[in-house]
């Protein structure tokens, strides 16, 4: 029988540590999708000055797993931060070439922001699963940041959509 719960323990521990590692490496793409986005908002100012804001908010999830890590003893996988960013920052610079790139990055935001959203509630989950209670806090606080431009992007898509539109009718760059 302690067979057994050793087993769950350390599986869920297991679960938990690689979900934060990849929350980790999901917040290094971030990063890099945010810095290639905010060089070509300047038609966009409102959108430009959230994605700043939240590129701040990002800074600290950062620094919050790194000390849910800690105090497991572990660390982030400098591979998966690296493979990451680099794949946020290609996805940024396909988007660049497109005419429409201020939706398409509209788009995109709003995945990626939901599927940030729902990591970060299933790793709350893995915490009060596993007993990591000291976590939870942590963990909550992003999800809300996380929630949090999820609503603005949803409530601004219809103004950038308008301004885009009218941009293109006049004649004018759109994009950026």
């Amino acid at each position: 029988m302690a067979t057994q719960a050793t087993d769950r323990s350390e599986a869920l521990r297991h679960e938990f540590v690689v979900g934060l590692k990849n929350a980790h490496a999901m917040e290094q793409q971030a990063l890099s999708i945010m810095d290639r986005q905010i060089e070509h908002l300047a038609r966009y100012a409102e959108v430009e000055q959230r994605l700043r804001s939240h590129r701040g908010e990002t800074e600290h999830q950062v620094e919050r797993l790194e000390r849910i890590l800690a105090s497991l003893g572990e660390t982030h996988s400098t591979v998966k931060d690296i493979t990451m960013s680099i794949s946020g920052s290609l996805a940024a610079l396909a988007h660049s070439f497109a005419s429409d790139e201020i939706l398409k990055n509209s788009f995109a935001n709003m995945a990626f922001e939901n599927f940030e959203k729902a990591s970060y509630k299933a790793l709350i989950i893995m915490a009060e699963a596993g007993g990591y209670r000291e976590a939870v806090p942590l963990l909550e606080e992003t999800l809300r940041e996380e929630e949090a431009m999820i609503t603005f992007l949803d409530e601004t898509l219809p103004a950038v959509v308008t301004k885009y539109l009218s941009l293109r009718a006049a004649g004018e760059q759109a994009s950026h």
